[in-house]
């Protein structure tokens, strides 16, 4: 049904919003529909977390490496309100808060160096990254798997390669044409499977050799070079998004 009433052209806002009412029917539906509506519970941030920007004009040692991780990855600390601690086992991360009507509800701190695991996570399930900057006269959505991603071209993230009802729910919320931009990797097709279900926008850009990701492109040939190749490869043609799929991931291993 949700295929045939986009086949008519019904806008995706409105197919969420009659999807809802026909859960609200059947009494039986009760926790389905609380799955796709997410409500999120403020959470705190690491003990001793400090927002970078105050910590600027005299940053202690252990801060350096950090900012200097930053700095590699075209992402700057007046660009998000990025946290740092000194506690152990986080002082060699970068803390990113999960906000969500401006409230912080929980938080994902990446290594700068070769520690294991990568992140520590804080995450509620549904969770959008970076909802809150999507509320204004744009005309698309850039989503993307990662945090990096979305910050590095102001987009929204999944934060896994699958997208579940409740972030599908938020995001069509916004009114707005959603663009999938998959990683290139193992689990990039699954989700552009999803993606055309959903019936978003795909995006898989000329990318230069060696780069997987949103981030990686930035770093490569910057800003706007990334936005301009995402843009002019959006595609929301069923047909063409599978037959481009075939080439953009054929050399995947």
């Amino acid at each position: 049904m949700n295929k045939f009433m986009r086949d008519l052209n019904i806008p995706d806002d409105i197919i969420a919003q009659l999807r809802l009412e026909a859960l609200r029917l059947d009494d039986n539906n009760t926790t389905e529909i609380r799955n796709i509506i997410p409500k999120f519970d403020v959470r705190a941030l690491p003990m001793d977390s400090q927002l970078i920007t105050d910590l600027l004009s005299d940053p202690p040692e252990k801060l350096i490496p950090v900012l200097e991780y930053m700095v590699n990855r075209k992402i700057y600390p007046e660009d998000f309100p990025f946290y740092w601690t000194p506690k152990v086992g986080f002082s060699n991360r970068l803390i990113i808060p999960f906000l969500f009507n401006n409230e912080i509800v929980g938080w994902t701190a990446r290594t700068t160096g070769d520690a294991t695991p990568k992140y520590l996570s804080e995450q509620q399930p549904g969770y959008v990254f970076n909802l809150d900057n999507q509320k204004d006269n744009r005309e698309f959505v850039i989503v993307s798997e990662g945090p990096f991603d979305a910050l590095s071209i102001d987009g929204c993230a999944l934060l896994g390669a699958e997208i579940k009802d409740s972030q599908n729910w938020l995001l069509k919320q916004l009114g707005k044409e959603l663009v999938l931009v998959p990683d290139r990797d193992h689990e990039g097709p699954k989700t552009v499977e999803q993606a055309i279900e959903l019936g978003w926008s795909v995006s898989m850009p000329a990318w230069p050799s060696g780069v997987k990701d949103i981030n990686d492109a930035i770093i490569k040939i910057g800003r706007l070079a990334t936005l301009w190749l995402i843009r002019d490869a959006t595609e929301s043609n069923e047909l063409k998004i599978r037959l481009k799929m075939k080439n953009w991931f054929k050399d995947i291993q």
